[in-house]
């Protein structure tokens, strides 16, 4: 596994979040450290760690439905390891 360097875009989604405590993510633009196999796995592990920052503080259907529909404006600025920058 390598570890790769994601940037994501989170205008779009931190207005629907903000009663939410994100940790990294509560920027417009996170950076954050993935360890994945490939550039795909690091973007989809990227989304998912969100989800579960997000269900930790509150499960509900409600709140699964939300971060389903989060994930079309989920979006992936650029990735890349961190030795490439």
């Amino acid at each position: 596994m390598k570890l790769y360097k994601v940037h994501v875009d989170m205008l779009l989604i931190l207005a629907r979040l903000k009663r939410f405590r994100l940790k990294e993510y509560n920027n417009n633009k996170a950076i954050l450290f993935i360890e994945a196999e490939d550039p795909d796995d690091a973007c989809y592990k990227a989304y998912l760690n969100l989800s579960a920052i997000v269900l930790q503080q509150e499960k509900s259907v409600d709140i699964a439905i939300l971060l389903r529909e989060l994930k079309n404006d989920f979006k992936i600025l650029k990735v890349y390891p961190p030795d490439d920058n």
